[in-house]
């Protein structure tokens, strides 16, 4: 008998509202890409293909761009982050 293991996607265990904290977070680390990943994490949780056509974003090159293989363009991130209710904020 062999045992299936499934990813660990960590946005599964938090509330709606606990999200942004957590992209902040990562947002936060030294290695951009942290913050990449953690967005990956949060997109797939909420469904690619739902978060596709909330922005108007193609889901095939969302999936690329959370499999580490396409660097995601600004407007990709700001589309995405709309689409959550997450608002950055830049301090001093």
């Amino acid at each position: 008998m062999s045992l299936k293991l499934k990813p660990f996607n960590p946005v599964a265990m938090l509330q709606d509202d606990e999200i942004a904290d957590y992209l902040t977070e990562a947002y936060l680390d030294e290695d951009p890409q942290v913050f990449i990943i953690a967005l990956g994490d949060v997109v797939k949780h909420k469904g690619v293909a739902e978060m596709a056509r909330q922005t108007g974003l193609n889901r095939e090159n969302l999936y690329k761009t959370f499999n580490g293989k396409v660097q995601p363009k600004w407007d990709t991130v700001h589309r995405l982050l709309k689409a959550l209710g997450v608002k950055l904020t830049v301090a001093a």
